[in-house]
């Protein structure tokens, strides 16, 4: 998820952002030909998570939508918010009239996140990063 010698991300800043898609193909042929960046397999163990990259710099993670998402969901963007404690802003959702939609759940050597909905419907994930 970003550079690992940047400075650790403020707590309630936005610090990356993923895409989800059923066609990994496609997506990278579209971004790399529209932005230049630079399409990078992370090579994480468990699943295959590109790195896109603007010049050597890390700009967007992506990755394939998990089979278990309906297929009424679309591709999308996904935009990842640094806090300090997940799970503490996780027991609050529901009590501010949002919905904890996915999490806490670690993502091994990068942290641990959630997926929130707020009381608009709007859908964002929380993620407090290992180190």
């Amino acid at each position: 998820m970003s550079d690992e010698k940047a400075p650790r991300p403020a707590h309630g800043t936005v610090c990356w952002n993923e895409l989800m898609t059923r066609d990994t193909s496609a997506a990278e042929k579209f971004y790399t030909e529209l932005l230049g960046w630079k399409a990078v397999d992370s090579e994480m163990p468990d699943m295959k998570y590109t790195l896109l990259k603007a010049g050597d710099k890390d700009a967007a993670g992506m990755m394939a939508m998990p089979p278990d998402v309906p297929p009424a969901v679309p591709s999308h963007w996904m935009a990842y918010i640094a806090v300090d404690d997940v799970d503490a802003l996780a027991g609050k959702i529901g009590k501010l009239g949002g919905q904890l939609m996915h999490g806490p759940q670690d993502i091994p050597n990068i942290g641990r996140f959630c997926v929130v909905q707020d009381p608009t419907g709007a859908v964002i994930s929380l993620i407090q990063l290992a180190g």
